[in-house]
């Protein structure tokens, strides 16, 4: 509970809850949009692939984002956008003059929106708290995202939709995002972590070299460079079976239906919950990339069973486990991150964290169906589950993680951590006047609001 003794944090935890909240509401009224019009699943794909197609293309440059300005203002335009979409697209729903391209460009917005809120958030978080509380903000929010994304949010969605229509839900979702955005308008000024009182060139090249900055510290960084690659193969491996071949392994298998693929959807939510409860209530581990790699190794393990499982109940807990294995990490990902990598990079390393997790999404789904007509469904389900064991083994050596962890502890209590963290919020506060104008030079998307102006006027 020690993140909540700041206000800064208590009112980003309150915006990310109700952000998370809206998502889970616009999911299920956005489907059930698509059948109220007429579509089927063609057109549920279209919008959902844009919707990813968003995700992916504003990762990288939403880290860039992150690093030049300020990661709260950057949050409020972010909700501002999804307010205006899913009020736009439940208004022509209820007045009957939605089409299918509306809920598409909508889905393409709040993609971009994903896509940069979370480089975003990974980056202010740490300018929010001390080190040593990290950890624990980071079981708050690995706990809230399945409970309220996957569990809360489209209950009231689904409440909505069945209630009146689909509509209904799609500005639910809507208002959600104006309270997050009160929210975040409440929260004080934060300073931007780098100077660029000294950048000449056009900003789309600034833009470039920042992306290409991110990229040469992953390669130059083992641990770094490993644990994406690791994550790569892991997404590749599992994301096409778990989305694409289970429901037709229940159906299948077991003979279930869309109720029982309900329920395995709910078990994995309940366990990605726990997972973090679970991960935060021991201390941040020695051998925290160790431990890392190693439940990210065995994570689609759970996947052999459901390759073999003939009753619904062992789909139910091969499930739970999966989304306790592949969430609990997350949460010793995410203090890794924003303990040991420096301030001013951290958005760019957080938004390649992004892309790389959502980039083979795609590719993964595309060629699970061809993987199992060719080699069978148990075949490929066992395959994904095992491969990535190997190559975490070979990724482990190459890195020297053992040695790397021991060379780098990340201590998350005691009071020299408070102290390093007051006195480098101390300092950018006082460099905030100073250096927020020149700053400011910097156009937020070729818009004509500068960034220094912005911070001075918030004050």
């Amino acid at each position: 509970m020690r993140p909540f003794a700041y206000r800064q944090y208590r009112l980003l935890c309150l915006g990310l809850m109700l952000t998370l909240f809206s998502d889970g509401v616009y999911l299920v009224g956005q489907v059930w949009q698509v059948i109220h019009v007429g579509g089927g699943p063609s057109q549920l794909a279209m919008v959902t692939v844009v919707f990813s197609v968003g995700m992916v293309v504003s990762t990288l440059l939403g880290g860039v984002l992150a690093d030049r300005f300020s990661q709260r203002l950057i949050i409020i335009w972010i909700e501002l956008l999804k307010m205006v979409a899913a009020f736009t697209v439940g208004t022509l729903a209820l007045t009957g003059h939605l089409q299918i391209w509306h809920l598409m460009l909508a889905g393409l917005l709040f993609g971009v929106a994903e896509g940069v809120y979370y480089p975003t958030y990974s980056a202010l978080l740490p300018a929010l708290i001390p080190q040593r509380d990290l950890f624990a903000a980071n079981g708050v929010e690995g706990t809230a995202r399945p409970i309220l994304y996957q569990g809360i949010g489209p209950a009231v969605g689904g409440a909505l939709v069945s209630a009146a229509a689909p509509g209904l839900a799609l500005l639910g979702a809507g208002v959600a995002n104006v309270l997050a955005l009160v929210v975040y308008l409440r929260m004080d000024p934060v300073p931007v972590q780098r100077d660029l009182s000294d950048e000449t060139r056009h900003p789309i090249v600034e833009t470039v070299s920042d992306i290409a900055e991110g990229f040469r510290y992953m390669w130059q960084t083992r641990w770094l460079m490993a644990t994406l690659t690791f994550a790569c193969v892991t997404v590749l491996m599992t994301t096409g079976p778990l989305e694409v071949l289970v429901p037709f392994a229940i159906k299948d298998q077991a003979g279930g239906d869309a109720g029982d693929h309900s329920l395995v959807l709910a078990a994995y939510g309940i366990g990605a919950a726990l997972g973090s409860i679970v991960v935060v209530m021991f201390p941040f581990p020695r051998r925290y990339l160790s431990w890392l790699m190693g439940i990210w190794a065995v994570a689609g393990l759970p996947l052999l069973l459901m390759g073999v499982a003939t009753h619904v109940w062992t789909f139910v807990c091969a499930g739970l486990l999966l989304g306790f294995l592949f969430n609990a990490p997350d949460v010793l990902w995410g203090t890794l991150l924003q303990s040991r990598i420096p301030r001013h990079m951290l958005g760019r390393i957080a938004g390649l964290d992004a892309f790389v997790s959502v980039a083979l999404m795609p590719v993964s789904m595309a060629l699970a169906a061809p993987m199992s007509h060719a080699l069978g469904l148990t075949t490929t389900m066992i395959l994904a589950a095992l491969v990535p064991i190997p190559f975490g083994a070979v990724l482990f050596v190459w890195a020297r993680i053992r040695r790397d962890e021991v060379a780098h502890p990340i201590v998350t209590s005691g009071a020299d951590v408070d102290d390093e963290w007051q006195q480098h919020e101390g300092g950018a506060r006082e460099e905030e006047s100073g250096s927020a104008d020149a700053a400011g030079q910097q156009n937020l998307g070729g818009g004509v609001t500068h960034q220094g102006g912005e911070c001075l006027q918030e004050r």
